[in-house]
């Protein structure tokens, strides 16, 4: 039996989320294909069945009131009302074996010296180390803001696109500057995956995309066929480049070229007392530096009165579970025997290098004209905003007739 549906998605992290969303809105039937167990992809919230349900987050950690399409969504949603405050906490560089404050790892009279050169240089084209190696001072970059900028995008950071952090956007100020919800992020992807005009499959292994006529074939690994007026592949690169349907091998090529990192995420809950009774405060997170992992990040910003929670994010490969366990445990200060529950992540997240916006100037030039769109962290940045912002602006080409949707409210305008 061949199914029908105006609008398949494949892919259910936020960007197919976002995407099934924005067309839901415009009264396009949507169907969501997701492979795994659960929506969400990178953005999850781990509730440890040990720690009563205490959540830490495994993934995507931060949201800001400058996130203006995740706002919309969220308005869509009722949710609004929900959103909790973070609270701030400090960072720590985790080197040579010590936790160290940032302002330790600053020289200030390179970085005064330097510093007049970010303002008048341009980002476009460059990478993290040529741009802000100029300006803020190369040993600056070395010592804090190399390992700062790696912690973000968990991997080595010298040849990302500068362009592509630290957009600025405007703020709605009657809400956190930095917020989650009350079970965490995770709350997110399931109410976008709950909400009425969605349909979401999981388990849903993609063998095959072709082109029939003006829409699209999609065939899985267990013999269902189904057939759809338009196709979001919200994936990564390369498996972006693997389901392109022929027709459109430039896009496929293009796609291909985009490298992907892997990262391993080891997240732990460990009793409150033990921490504070070996000295370790409040802490947003760890900065590593030239270590096995890249960054932890805590739960700290949103306390529980009995439990802490860290997600360590380590290179791919680096150590079993086992010395994961201990490097996390001696970075935090604390024995091995107190930690309660563990869990392993795998994420990916793609390797952008410079020249990003020429590739996906090319790529998004390879669709046009099509009924084919693709999103997800590839092409703007790896921010949930960053996903959404590439979502809506293709399901605005996809449906451009349906598109009776007002744009999301302009922060800046939001009372105070």
């Amino acid at each position: 039996m061949i199914e029908h549906f105006p609008h398949v998605v494949i892919g259910g992290g936020i960007s197919g989320l976002g995407a099934a969303h924005f067309a839901a809105r415009r009264g396009i039937e949507t169907l969501i294909l997701e492979r795994g167990g659960r929506v969400g992809g990178t953005l999850h919230s781990h509730h440890f069945e040990a720690c009563d349900g205490f959540w830490t987050e495994a993934g995507g950690h931060t949201c800001y009131n400058s996130y203006g399409h995740l706002l919309g969504i969220l308005d869509d949603l009722g949710l609004i009302p929900l959103l909790a405050p973070k609270q701030r906490v400090p960072f720590r560089l985790w080197r040579d074996g010590e936790r160290r404050t940032l302002a330790s790892a600053v020289h200030p009279l390179e970085l005064a010296l330097s510093l007049p050169r970010l303002f008048v240089c341009t980002r476009e084209g460059k990478g993290l180390a040529e741009f802000y190696g100029a300006g803020l001072g190369r040993r600056n970059y070395r010592d804090l803001f190399g390992p700062a900028f790696q912690a973000v995008v968990c991997q080595p950071p010298d040849d990302f696109p500068a362009e592509l952090l630290f957009r600025k956007k405007p703020r709605r100020k009657d809400l956190p500057k930095s917020f989650t919800l009350p079970q965490g992020l995770g709350e997110i992807p399931q109410a976008i995956a709950d909400q009425e005009g969605l349909r979401v499959r999981l388990h849903q292994d993609i063998v095959e995309v072709a082109r029939v006529g003006a829409g699209f074939r999609v065939g899985l690994a267990d013999g269902g066929v189904m057939v759809c007026d338009a196709l979001t592949l919200a994936v990564p690169p390369d498996a972006a480049a693997a389901l392109i349907p022929a027709g459109l091998d430039e896009a496929a090529t293009l796609a291909r070229g985009i490298g992907v990192a892997q990262i391993e995420t080891l997240v732990l809950a460990i009793p409150k007392h033990d921490l504070l009774e070996r000295h370790l405060p409040p802490l947003a997170g760890l900065i590593a530096v030239d270590d096995s992992f890249y960054s932890a990040v805590s739960r700290d910003y949103r306390p529980d009165p009995l439990w802490r929670g860290f997600a360590f994010h380590f290179r791919p490969g680096a150590l079993n579970q086992e010395d994961q366990t201990k490097r996390a445990c001696r970075a935090l200060g604390v024995g091995t025997d107190r930690v309660v529950e563990t869990v392993q992540v795998a994420n990916r997240l793609p390797a952008l290098r410079k020249g990003h916006g020429d590739l996906v100037r090319r790529l998004d030039g390879c669709l046009a004209g099509s009924r084919l769109a693709l999103t997800g962290n590839w092409f703007m940045g790896v921010s949930i905003e960053d996903c959404l912002t590439r979502s809506r602006s293709e399901m605005d080409r996809l449906f451009p007739a349906a598109a009776t949707e007002p744009p999301p409210p302009d922060p800046s305008h939001a009372p105070a």
